[in-house]
């Protein structure tokens, strides 16, 4: 029975990810001859060519490909597992505060790299409106919240700036309706300058569901009952965005900010301001280009 190597299986993603044993080895803190040692007792135990050297520059066989998705995996699950088993440095339980809105596509994936870099400290999630969590935050209860508004507060950093968005049930009409049939969260930010908007625009309107519940807004929306605004980019994926030609007046533009990156520092707490950060500007600057490349 043949067995593969972790240290092994490592140097060779370091190599095919860098590019050349020479950055590989530097990133290992090995010996070149070490990395090349490594490589060739691998090749040797698959009895297969991993890489093509008939170039200048190092590239991956097409073994060397299907090797390096197995590869990934079996090193992020071994760092994984000696992670969970060993790792007592930090425990404990930060609180973060994110408004309803924004929660999807974002946090899920903050929280999941948060927990890979520290399995041992609890994110407690709180999930409400932006005027709560404010509160919250000043009274000490959050650690770090996400709002959404349109300017920002002494100690806030803005993430990204984006504007809302009409949503309704995919290929829905009650956009067309007049009255404009409305469905509002009661402590929603977006529904003054909303209906600010309509007013100005002389469109006639009817705030037909107004609840707590964001689950009944989509209900309702979902079975083109009512139409709803959202920040652009955090639609659920059976809403739509509204392409109304102008029947429907341009929304403002809303920043979502971040308060509490001044805090006590400590690495904990940095990490997951910057996964938050990260995550919130690296979808702003994907939104851009976009915008960059229609114009």
């Amino acid at each position: 029975m043949r067995n593969l190597d972790i240290t092994t299986l490592r140097s060779f993603v370091a190599v095919a990810e860098s590019g050349g044993v020479t950055r590989a080895a530097g990133f290992l803190h090995l010996t070149q001859s070490a990395v090349s040692m490594q490589l060739k007792r691998l090749e040797d135990l698959l009895g297969l060519d991993l890489f093509d050297r008939s170039g200048r520059t190092i590239a991956l066989t097409a073994s060397g490909e299907q090797l390096l998705v197995y590869a990934r995996r079996m090193v992020a699950l071994n760092d994984e597992v000696i992670t969970r088993l060993t790792d007592q440095a930090y425990e404990g339980e930060i609180t973060l505060g994110v408004p309803h809105d924004i929660v999807y596509p974002a946090i899920p994936r903050v929280l999941k790299q948060f927990h890979a870099a520290f399995p041992r400290v609890k994110v407690q999630l709180d999930s409400s409106y932006t005027r709560r969590l404010k509160a919250e935050f000043a009274k000490g209860a959050c650690d770090i919240i996400l709002t959404t508004e349109t300017g920002i507060d002494a100690g806030g950093e803005q993430l990204c700036t984006k504007p809302l968005c009409w949503v309704g049930a995919p290929g829905g009409s009650a956009w067309r309706q007049r009255p404009l049939k409305l469905a509002f969260g009661r402590q929603c930010t977006f529904r003054p300058r909303v209906i600010e908007r309509l007013d100005s625009a002389g469109i006639p309107w009817d705030v037909v569901v107004e609840t707590e519940s964001d689950r009944t807004i989509e209900a309702t929306v979902s079975a083109d009952l009512a139409v709803h605004t959202m920040i652009e980019g955090t639609e659920p994926p059976h809403l739509d965005r509204i392409e109304h030609g102008g029947a429907l007046p341009d929304l403002p533009m809303h920043s979502i900010n971040l308060y509490g990156a001044g805090g006590a520092a400590n690495e904990v707490h940095d990490a997951l301001v910057g996964f938050l950060r990260r995550a919130f500007q690296a979808a702003d600057a994907v939104a851009l280009r976009a915008v960059s490349g229609a114009v």
